[in-house]
């Protein structure tokens, strides 16, 4: 089929279902959500952002999936896998009949294309390389079996390969359809795209091809016809969307679910939920430019960090919903190193770590001086900040600095246009958020240095050999047990070498919904399970 032909097929599928919802947006037929913010991209070949994913999450699925209560693996593509006594090898057998969004069937080809795409340059996937550099090949077998090949050992290789999202070759290998892997996405998951309104919202409609409806574990799951997907990375706007029925469904920070969410409507309309679940938790964070003349020096990172105020933010923004994060791993893993502790507010402390790094007001203007490179230099830096509503925390942090002789100033920027000075490197800091990732911890895309070049994820440029060689080491280890110790340590290190200011890691899941949406409980084990809500 001609990429012509594919769109107008895809074109004629959509008009048929949107004209099938109706038009009443209160009905049955739609859940209007708010993902957070506008994607930077739509492809899923080069997208990093998690509102990208959130976009993803409906329309691309793996081999196989993980249970919402267990956490153990469940077929999906694959109705059935395979895993060698060495674990260097792992069969999968794709369902037969599943059908692309175009109407294509799903084969082994798709599978192989999907892997190998990951290592071709032009299709700037970096941030997924990570994962799979241990694997060799992947083989077609026939047209529905399919065989990953590792070449190392990595105790997450069957993980990746069993979750890896599948895509189609027959569109995202036609270098016709380039210039349209951001306009339109074909996957096989539950919903198609349909349309996108920049800056507005996404529309997807329910797939009515999806294998899933006809296997009954799958049956009550993704019942409601339609999903609007809307941007609002503001609370205070989202809040109101919410309250109006503009949207049905948003996650909340502890200020919101403690302070914004009171009044008789929160009877009447709509719900809050505060929900404990075994999810990992991610934190916020102040990341410092390692190419920065300033904040390249350890000593000015552990100063700067002992003047982040963690009590009185806990207090005036986190209403004690949260914990003070220790480093890079949620503090409740296993993986956490509980002798780590997180940083102390301490003002004179910070001012005799920089005073003893040569830092004076030699000018008595306030702020703190040295001689850089042969040039006085004032320790003076931007944060850039893309969110509104965090730009408190910024303020109080900026407000505390000053009194320690440091000027911080504070620029809150677009959302793309903040991706695109990450990209090229261009900042001195920036406060941005990790999410908790998966259960195992692997650190190795934000922490090691192999993963600064080009747009990884590491973009302050950190790098610290030890924890480099810890990492490659704990990623060869298959028992969890083993890689325990050794993680704690990468924690110890990377904390004591202060990249990032941590902010803090929630001790909840905190929700509000509308009355229309029906759920059968607040939470699951590994998720809120919103695969399950139906619409009254």
């Amino acid at each position: 089929m001609s990429s012509t032909s594919m769109k107008l097929v895809l074109f004629t599928l959509i008009v048929a279902l949107l004209s099938c919802q109706g038009k009443n947006k209160k009905s049955s037929q739609s859940i209007y959500l708010n993902i957070g913010g506008e994607p930077t991209t739509l492809s899923p070949l080069s997208a990093v952002d998690a509102y990208s994913s959130s976009v993803h999450g409906y329309l691309f699925e793996g081999l196989l999936d993980h249970d919402v209560d267990t956490y153990e693996w469940k077929p999906a593509l694959a109705a059935e896998w395979k895993i060698s006594e060495d674990k260097r090898t792992f069969d999968f057998k794709l369902r037969e009949g599943i059908k692309w969004h175009d109407g294509k069937e799903v084969t082994a080809e798709d599978v192989k294309f999907s892997y190998d795409v990951i290592f071709t340059e032009e299709y700037k996937a970096i941030q997924m390389r990570s994962y799979y550099e241990a694997v060799k090949e992947v083989q077609v077998i026939d047209k529905y079996n399919v065989r990953f090949v590792v070449k190392d050992d990595y105790f997450q290789n069957f993980d990746v390969c069993a979750e890896m999202p599948i895509l189609p070759k027959h569109f995202y290998g036609n270098p016709e359809n380039k210039k349209d892997f951001g306009k339109i996405l074909v996957g096989t998951g539950p919903y198609m795209f349909a349309k996108y309104d920049k800056g507005q919202k996404i529309i997807l409609v329910k797939n009515p091809n999806w294998w899933g409806l006809t296997v009954e574990s799958e049956k009550q799951t993704w019942t409601i016809p339609k999903v609007v997907l809307k941007f609002s990375a503001e609370e205070n706007v989202s809040l109101e969307l919410l309250k109006k029925g503009d949207i049905d469904f948003l996650g909340l920070r502890p200020d919101g679910f403690v302070k914004k969410t009171v009044g008789a409507i929160w009877e009447e309309k709509v719900v809050k939920v505060k929900t404990e679940n075994k999810t990992p938790k991610g934190f916020s964070f102040i990341g410092f430019n390692f190419k920065n003349a300033i904040l390249k020096d350890v000593q000015v990172r552990k100063a700067l960090s002992m003047l982040f105020n963690r009590p009185l933010m806990q207090d005036k923004f986190e209403y004690n919903l949260s914990e003070a994060a220790t480093g890079p791993v949620y503090v409740q893993s296993d993986y956490a190193n509980p002798d780590v502790k997180a940083v102390p507010f301490d003002t004179q402390g910070a001012l005799k770590i920089l005073t003893a790094a040569g830092w004076k007001d030699s000018d008595k203007n306030g702020i703190l001086d040295k001689v850089i490179n042969g040039k006085k230099t004032e320790l003076s830096f931007t944060i850039l900040e893309p969110i509104q509503d965090m730009m408190k925390y910024l303020t109080v942090f900026k407000e505390d600095a000053s009194k320690a002789g440091v000027e911080i100033n504070i620029k809150n920027v677009e959302w793309n246009s903040f991706i695109k000075l990450i990209d090229e490197r261009n900042f001195d800091a920036v406060r941005l958020a990790w999410a908790g990732g998966g259960v195992d911890w692997d650190p190795k895309q934000i922490w090691h240095s192999s993963s600064i070049a080009g747009t990884g994820s590491n973009f302050i440029s950190y790098s610290n050999k030890q924890v480099d060689q810890l990492i490659d080491q704990s990623r060869k280890i298959y028992e969890k047990e083993k890689r325990i110790p050794i993680l704690k340590k990468v924690h110890e290190l990377i904390s004591a070498d202060y990249p990032y200011i941590f902010f803090f890691n929630s001790k909840y899941s905190l929700y509000a919904h509308t009355k229309r949406v029906h759920k059968m409980k607040d939470t699951y084990n590994y998720g809120i399970g919103q695969k399950f809500w139906t619409l009254k």
